[in-house]
């Protein structure tokens, strides 16, 4: 069992930035690809960014290259989420999920509760 929780959402401006953070407990952190999913009201959940076990490999969707950086650290127990550009259609609820090297959801067994963030125009 792993146990996930987001923390560093909130409200920010169009061009502004954010960094999320994911801190997780119980099994071996660095056994599990981790990866960041986002739902906006109304939508199916989607996948953001992945980074493999070692960190030595990430892919993010189109929609967020250049933007947004994952990185980990296993030593810590963490994975965060640098956001930056952030525009009002990045408002969703974001969250980290550890599991299989993949963009889809089923492929990741653990899941943290969610982080809020709202991006104004």
């Amino acid at each position: 069992q792993v146990q996930l929780v987001e923390s560093g959402g909130g409200l920010v401006q169009a061009g502004g930035s954010l960094r999320l953070s994911c801190a997780a407990s119980g099994r071996t952190f660095s056994n599990y690809a981790m990866g960041w999913f986002r739902q906006a009201p109304g939508k199916e959940r989607e996948f953001v960014a992945a980074i493999n076990r070692s960190g030595s490999s990430t892919y993010y969707v189109d929609s967020v290259k250049g933007r947004f950086t994952i990185s980990r650290d296993n030593s810590k127990n963490a994975v965060s989420l640098q956001m930056n550009c952030l525009n009002p259609e990045d408002t969703a609820i974001y969250y980290c999920a550890a599991g299989a090297w993949s963009t889809k959801t089923y492929d990741y067994l653990y899941w943290g509760q969610g982080t809020q963030v709202t991006v104004s125009s």
